[in-house]
């Protein structure tokens, strides 16, 4: 028996809006997503997270659906409306993209980066971040966060850059032995097969993402998504024109930067000068 298609919400937003006029448009025509697929040039599974909403529309699928099915712009003006949304799930997403990515940039002007943690550094910094939490609740968030970590350990990993504010590795997040441990970690990763990890100096004063973290996503296609946050919020950004600007942000971070060898000389001395 054929697996029943889920049920799609086009009164949610736009983007749901958008899905459900490509299943609608799809199947009046008769159409498989294996067969729009061949049309459109863009993979069933990425026309299937489509039409259920899950990732926003590329740039180039609204005019060739307004080719394939002959709808005079119907979907290059709800594509218009829908590139605009901010994503209603904006946490889960993130990290469903992260675990899709062929490759993750990130910037970190606080903490380190979730992705390269160690378990003791992810627990002091949920400690410190919800005081209430039960110590379940805490060893839950460890759990969840140390998973993410498995991407780079896969068969097929993504390759991941980092900058790192200066400022991330003078601040002893749980004490200098806690602080140690992440300083080696962060060490061993500035230049691996993939793996790169930069550190930008204090004293090369101000730029255009300080006072927040920014992570790029690059999914299949060579499609960009970026998620920025600052204390208690974060935005997805899915709109081609402002993810370039923090992709050009972020490249000129990468070049302002240490190299992977003079990162990791500057890691290493700071962990040399941390009390014993």
């Amino acid at each position: 028996m054929p697996q029943r298609p889920r049920e799609l919400t086009p009164d949610r937003s736009a983007r749901h809006l958008f899905g459900a006029e490509v299943r609608r448009y799809r199947e009046q025509a008769g159409m498989s997503l294996e067969g729009l697929a061949d049309v459109v040039k863009y993979s069933r599974s990425h026309l299937a997270r489509i039409e259920l909403a899950e990732c926003v529309p590329p740039p180039d699928l609204a005019a060739a659906l307004d080719a394939a099915f002959g709808t005079d712009g119907i979907f290059q003006r709800l594509y218009a409306l829908a590139r605009h949304e901010v994503h209603p799930d904006k946490y889960r997403r993130r990290m469903e993209l992260e675990a899709q990515a062929r490759a993750i940039g990130e910037y970190a002007g606080v903490l380190v980066p979730g992705i390269v943690q160690t378990e003791e550094y992810a627990r002091a910094v949920f400690r410190a971040q919800r005081p209430r939490a039960t110590k379940d609740q805490v060893e839950e968030m460890v759990t969840a966060r140390m998973g993410r970590q498995a991407l780079l350990a896969s068969d097929r990993p993504p390759e991941f850059s980092a900058v790192l504010d200066e400022a991330v590795l003078c601040r002893p997040v749980g004490g200098p032995g806690v602080m140690g441990a992440q300083l080696d970690r962060l060490r061993e990763l500035t230049h691996t097969e993939n793996t790169v990890i930069q550190v930008l100096p204090s004293a090369h004063g101000e730029h255009a993402l300080l006072g927040g973290s920014l992570a790029l996503f690059t999914l299949e296609r060579g499609t960009y998504v970026a998620y920025e946050e600052s204390i208690g919020t974060g935005q997805l950004l899915e709109d081609p024109e402002l993810v370039d600007t923090r992709r050009r942000a972020y490249d000129l971070l990468r070049a302002y930067a240490l190299s992977p060898k003079d990162s990791a000389a500057l890691i290493q001395s700071i962990r040399e000068a941390l009390p014993t």
